[in-house]
């Protein structure tokens, strides 16, 4: 997959005002080339710490505790403070992290970690097999019966034989679940995650600030010799798009992560930039228990009358890949080709499905979006305009982020709503928020058929039939048109001549680790 690198002078062009391509959620991949660039910089406005950068991010993180955190940008700023057994490198592929070495028993049931020697939380503290348990139990809801993360609801137990050894006991076969492993581990018994983070990352947790900052500190005792080249990292939180821009021009911002598409044009000489597809679906859901669309043949008129070509073109610029169900074409041999058209624009055929539902004179609704992504506030009104051909008014509500996360994602009180659903490392992990007891699933999509075949795909170990059967998933999203999947948005990331390193990855990371102040 390309990913286009650049050095812009400056250039005046009148763009779309505060586009932003900067997408979240969610509820946050696999399988994007590596991309590692020079990049190096204008002189600050403000003297700084030396190997220090500032990183614009567009809202607050949700939970500082990792197994609390749901949104996508949270996530993306604390893997650099938390790390699991294995951890993803910018391929998608696991890695080892804290483990060393594991091995899966012949039954396919039995996980065992070797843990590396010489790993310390960023308390001083050596890590050991006990932290693991710990963390790990409280995942898997071993005590409770309650899982806090679906990925872990397959375990039975775990063990700790010894300091350096965790054993993990599957209730059956799953093909995905080294993946669950990424999860991060604290220390045994530590509960102040939410206040004062301890992981074992490449970065120390310093302070938060709500609206203003985040920052990290260099972990000395990281166990990879020599990284992080940083010493300090401060994620700036600036809401307003046109704010972070200028921000970044004057200097006060070193890198600019998801830079809208237009704003690429208005970089002047000192500034370089990367750009490539993301693993991110950007839809416009349904509340599926919200009359009306619990019918099936209202969502499927809303997909006919909406030109997903159109808001490509208009709000991405071009700069992004056209979808027709809840995955992107990154996922390679997991993507069922041919939805993207399924719903092509037919406006007879939109009035027509929605006489049929007993809406022939259309009806109104609201779309709710978070105004902190101004790329999702332009797609809502281009949206808004397109369904008024089929007789539908949409009236758009920008709420903050906070106010999103409680009341559509987590209270599902909502009509509609336009957000970006980050890429996961498996395909089932991308699929599951559909399951119908999955306490993700703030769509209330619930579908039998679906279900089974999702749950196959999750403990088929034959390659080749799992394919086929996370595809016949993407299938019956796309019949049930369980949303309206318009595209994987190119994520553009822009920043300093005097900075060397930035890699892009196909799920929701800044990895501030590999990130070098040119000397």
């Amino acid at each position: 997959m390309a990913l286009m690198i650049k050095s812009r002078k400056k250039k005046k062009t009148n763009f779309m005002k505060g586009l932003w391509l900067s997408i979240s959620l969610v509820l946050l991949l696999t399988a994007c080339d590596s991309q590692k660039e020079t990049a190096n910089g204008t002189a600050s406005t403000k003297e700084k710490v030396d190997k220090e950068v500032v990183v614009a991010v567009p809202q607050d993180p949700d939970y500082l505790d990792p197994f609390l955190a749901q949104a996508a940008g949270t996530r993306e700023i604390m893997f650099n403070v938390f790390e699991g057994l294995l951890k993803p490198n910018n391929k998608g592929e696991l890695i080892p992290a804290i483990a060393e070495s594991y091995k899966i028993s012949p039954d396919g049931l039995t996980y065992t970690f070797i843990l590396r020697d010489g790993v310390k939380f960023h308390n001083g503290q050596e890590v050991t097999a006990e932290d693991v348990k710990y963390s790990y139990d409280l995942l898997a809801g071993t005590d409770t019966g309650k899982p806090l993360y679906t990925s872990f609801s397959n375990v039975e137990s775990i063990t700790a034989p010894d300091k350096k050894t965790v054993a993990i006991k599957l209730k059956q076969r799953e093909a995905s679940f080294l993946t669950a492993v990424t999860a991060a581990v604290i220390p045994k018994g530590y509960k102040d995650s939410n206040k004062t983070p301890i992981g074992t990352g490449p970065f120390k947790f310093v302070e938060y600030l709500p609206g203003q900052r985040l920052v990290l500190e260099k972990n000395p005792d990281y166990y990879v010799k020599g990284v992080p080249y940083l010493d300090k990292v401060e994620f700036r939180i600036i809401k307003d798009a046109e704010a972070a821009f200028l921000a970044f021009q004057s200097g006060e911002i070193d890198i600019y992560p998801r830079i809208g598409s237009e704003k690429l044009e208005e970089l002047g000489k000192g500034y370089k930039y990367v750009s490539a597809p993301q693993n991110l679906v950007q839809l416009l859901a349904f509340n599926h228990k919200r009359k009306p669309f619990n019918n099936k043949f209202v969502r499927q008129a809303i997909n006919y009358a909406i030109d997903k070509d159109e808001i490509i073109k208009g709000v991405a610029l071009g700069k992004g890949t056209k979808i027709g169900s809840n995955m992107s074409p990154i996922m390679g041999k997991y993507y069922q080709e041919g939805l993207e058209d399924k719903y092509a624009i037919n406006i007879e055929k939109a009035k027509q499905l929605l006489s049929e539902a007993g809406y022939p004179n259309g009806f109104t609704t609201t779309i709710t979006v978070p105004s902190n992504y101004q790329f999702h506030v332009d797609t809502a009104q281009v949206i808004a305009q397109q369904l008024k051909k089929i007789g539908v008014k949409a009236n758009i509500e920008t709420v903050e982020w906070g106010v999103w996360l409680e009341r559509v994602y987590q209270g599902r009180d909502y009509d509609t709503t336009i957000i970006g659903l980050d890429g996961k490392l498996d395909p089932y992990e991308i699929l599951n928020k559909y399951l119908s007891t999955a306490k993700n699933n703030f769509f209330n999509f619930s579908n039998h058929q679906f279900d089974q075949m999702l749950e196959q795909a999750r403990t088929e170990v034959d390659e080749n039939k799992r394919v086929e059967l996370i595809k016949k998933a993407q299938t019956i999203l796309a019949e049930e048109a369980a949303a309206v999947y318009i595209m994987d948005p190119n994520t553009n990331a822009a920043f300093k001549d005097n900075l060397e390193g930035y890699q892009t990855y196909p799920i929701y990371v800044q990895d501030m680790a590999v990130i070098k102040v040119k000397e």
